[in-house]
């Protein structure tokens, strides 16, 4: 939803008043910067939300509810989707590996993701692309509730700074005080990759990109990286997915450890709330493929009261103690607050990353699950439980056994394929979405019991929102094949409660 501009509290700040630190936080800290002046906004992102009002203004009206694709009554096929004009892709980094076949996954229920030995091995061979990168920064990329000045610029300080009894976290926020570029430290920076009002797109629009711009004039060791609050207004899931993918791929290919952050709910608006955890499954599966940190930030604020959010259901809260906001309180008063739980997982985060990148130490976690099967059609991936995310490439692996499938008989999928297995024990409404960028067009089956091509029970080119009986249904994964040419490519797959 758009809020109109909150004039009051620049009028404070003009005459030198000072601001409540919620009602000033989504003020741009830096109009005359060049954070964005030149670029074009993007394209067909929907209203942003990302406009906080200050103190006893009423909340603004919600946005008027998207529809929500329509749910399947049966297994029938799906009609295409027509598609979509994204924001331009990428080149791909192709010296940048992916994690083997048999990844770790990444539970959806826990604050931090494993850093498994395999994955020091991932991190610190990211690290080692960008030797001369400045050890003591990061940057931050995101929205408003990024360039708020409750997120970590409290940490600058050495007052207002309680880590709760969690000295081992010292080392890593004093690392970082002593960080230095454009004249400040990395807590404080205004960054130019984090903008009121943004999607994930407008990080990667123009040329150098916002994103671009960022990484090269701060050199930053590792990103905080969280979009998806405004995204959700466009409910186009395929979009931000692109593009947080492509966020991802090109600070890896600096030698930027990204460190992705589920987002907080919607309060503001029931039907986005029901989009949040499709969005953070997203992020989970892009994180996942990549083999770089994720903070589930949505997991920590949902026990907290009002989730964690001010007074516009929206932007996160800040423990206000007898001595004023207090966001980097990390004691068991402050983290009762939402931005209080963001800079705690923040700061755990990059001191996981430090401990193993430029510490040498060992890695965190023993172990982790991890995806059972091969893809093949003797061996199928399985998938355990919901949410699941899994990326693969058909241009890389693969079997090419199914050529043609009766729920869409016209359609050429003789290019490569993986097969997922998934068993439900009651009836269990899903919606399974596929990803992929460029040319690329892997296209979804949902097979039955007999899991082969005559068992195909729907198809579709992105999603396919269904109720699956009791029983064993398998997912072919199948590149589509246009005029003698496989579209094979990379895609990323998400299942999620429907």
């Amino acid at each position: 939803m758009r809020v109109a501009p909150c004039l009051l509290p620049l009028w404070l700040a003009a005459c030198g008043a000072p601001l409540p630190e919620d009602a000033a936080d989504d003020v741009p800290i830096d109009a005359s910067s060049d954070a964005a002046p030149d670029l074009r906004p993007p394209q067909d992102l929907g209203a942003p939300v990302d406009r906080a009002l200050p103190p006893d203004v009423p909340d603004a009206p919600d946005a008027p509810d998207v529809p929500d694709v329509p749910d399947v009554p049966t297994i029938a096929d799906v009609p295409d989707v027509p598609d979509v004009r994204d924001v331009p892709d990428v080149p791909s980094v192709p010296d940048v590996p992916m994690v083997p076949p048999g990844p770790v996954l990444y539970p959806s229920a826990t604050r931090h993701s494993p850093i498994t030995a395999e994955l020091v091995t991932r991190l610190r061979a990211i690290s080692a692309r960008g030797p001369s990168l400045s050890r003591d920064v990061f940057s931050k990329v995101g929205d408003s509730i990024t360039v708020s000045t409750s997120f970590m610029a409290c940490f600058a300080s050495t007052s207002g700074v309680d880590l709760g009894g969690r000295e081992h976290l010292r080392p890593t926020l004093d690392l970082y005080r002593s960080g230095s570029v454009g004249g400040t430290d990395p807590y404080r920076r205004v960054s130019l990759a984090a903008t009121v009002g943004w999607s994930a797109g407008a990080a990667l629009s123009g040329s150098p990109s916002p994103l671009s711009r960022e990484l090269d004039a701060a050199r930053p060791r590792a990103a905080t990286v969280m979009f998806g609050t405004n995204d959700i207004q466009s409910r186009d899931i395929f979009r931000y997915g692109a593009n947080l993918l492509d966020i991802t791929d090109q600070a890896i290919a600096r030698g930027v450890i990204p460190i992705l952050s589920t987002v907080p709910p919607r309060d503001d608006n029931a039907d986005a709330d029901l989009w949040v955890p499709r969005y953070n499954a997203v992020v989970l599966g892009v994180a996942q493929s990549r083999g770089v940190p994720l903070v589930d930030l949505h997991g920590a604020l949902l026990p907290l009261a009002s989730h964690g959010l001010a007074g516009d259901h929206l932007h996160p809260n800040t423990y206000l103690s007898s001595a004023g906001y207090r966001a980097c309180a990390l004691t068991p008063d402050g983290l009762r607050f939402g931005y209080n739980n963001r800079n705690l997982l923040t700061l755990e985060a990059l001191h996981r990353v430090a401990e193993v990148t430029l510490r040498g130490r060992s890695a965190p976690d023993a172990d982790a699950p991890r995806l059972r099967g091969s893809g093949s059609h003797a061996d199928p991936f399985v998938i355990p439980s919901l949410p699941f995310a899994d990326a693969r490439d058909t241009a890389t692996g693969g079997a090419r056994i199914f050529n043609r499938y009766p729920c869409r008989a016209t359609a050429d999928e003789s290019g490569a394929e993986f097969l997922y297995r998934f068993t439900v024990t009651r009836p269990t409404p899903i919606r399974a979405m596929v990803i992929t960028r460029g040319a690329t067009d892997v296209d979804l089956h949902l097979l039955d019991r007999t899991a082969t091509a005559e068992g195909c029970v729907a198809r579709d080119d992105r999603v396919l929102v269904t109720t699956l009986a009791p029983g064993t249904w398998t997912f072919s994964l199948d590149t589509f094949v246009s005029a003698g040419t496989a579209r094979a490519g990379e895609y990323l797959l998400v299942v999620v409660p429907g």
